[in-house]
């Protein structure tokens, strides 16, 4: 074994990933590195377009750009299958949380958040600031997100978001076309008939004739929420309303509105309605 070749498989050692979630075209990955003064710096490569946060550690990091020193807060940039490496001269180790988006996916929310679908990031950094720590924030709730419709609804608006801040693009967001907002009434209307079935944002796109993010745009744009935002609003009313006008126990009317467990209803219910279930059936839903 050449000494290059051996130095890059100790550097690959230290190096671990393990991915967090991940869904259609996007996945959020932690990244931790135990490398250190003493380890020579080795070239990676990415896979589709990079926007990792940096949560402990410092190290340099050298791509296409030019090099830059990370420190936590700041946010690595990288465009897809473009080459770096990264460097611990001063100290060792560091953890990052990865989110990356498949070619095809940045191009469509770049053509938004940015502006162009051909749009790829023109420096290595985004250093740390007020502007970004919102969506840094969001990021580690998306790593932690357990429910699905609300992890992709997120994602896709966690990379617009991302990708508008670091374009600086602000264009106000266009009216929605007269095919579009027919689009969104049908599914509306589709989640008011059953809101106690799961949400396939998947599968309300693609009767729309939309992509995911371009569904999820619009409905937000025309509804004021997200699709799984609207769901619960729904799921809510609905509850409410059976809660004055029957006796149906609590736990019964949480689980046929579509809620998996009673403490995530009542927890949910409180928060709409400032009392718990129960409170609001003795109080007459008033």
């Amino acid at each position: 074994m050449s000494a290059s070749v051996s130095q890059a498989a100790l550097a690959m050692s230290a190096l671990q990933k393990r991915t967090l979630v991940a869904g259609s075209g996007w996945s959020v990955s932690e990244i931790t590195c135990d490398a250190g003064p003493g380890d020579r710096p080795f070239e990676e490569r990415h896979e589709g377009y990079s926007i990792a946060a940096v949560v402990a550690g410092a190290f340099t990091y050298r791509g296409e750009r030019g090099e830059a020193a990370m420190f936590p807060g700041a946010l690595l940039l990288g465009n897809h299958d473009r080459c770096f490496s990264c460097g611990h001269a001063h100290s060792r180790g560091d953890r990052c949380i990865a989110f990356s988006l498949a070619p095809e996916t940045f191009a469509e929310i770049a053509a938004s958040a940015a502006g162009t679908s051909r749009y790829s990031f023109s420096v290595n950094v985004a250093p740390p600031g007020h502007a970004l720590t919102p969506a840094l924030v969001g990021l580690e709730r998306l790593a932690r997100e357990s429910c699905e419709p609300r992890r992709e609804e997120r994602a896709l608006g966690l990379a617009e978001r991302l990708i508008g801040l670091v374009s600086g693009h602000s264009a106000a967001p266009p009216r929605a076309s007269a095919r579009e907002l027919r689009r969104i009434v049908e599914a509306v209307r589709a989640i008011d008939a059953r809101p106690e079935a799961a949400l396939d944002l998947a599968a309300l796109a693609a009767t729309a004739g939309f992509s995911k993010y371009h569904f999820l745009r619009v409905f937000r744009r025309v509804v004021g929420m997200t699709p799984h935002q609207y769901l619960i609003a729904t799921r809510l009313r609905r509850a409410s309303a059976r809660l004055s006008d029957t006796k149906d126990s609590v736990t019964r009317i949480a689980f046929d509105s579509g809620f998996g467990d009673l403490s995530t209803f009542n927890a949910r219910f409180r928060a709409v309605f400032g009392v718990a279930p129960s409170a609001w059936r003795r109080k007459g839903g008033a």
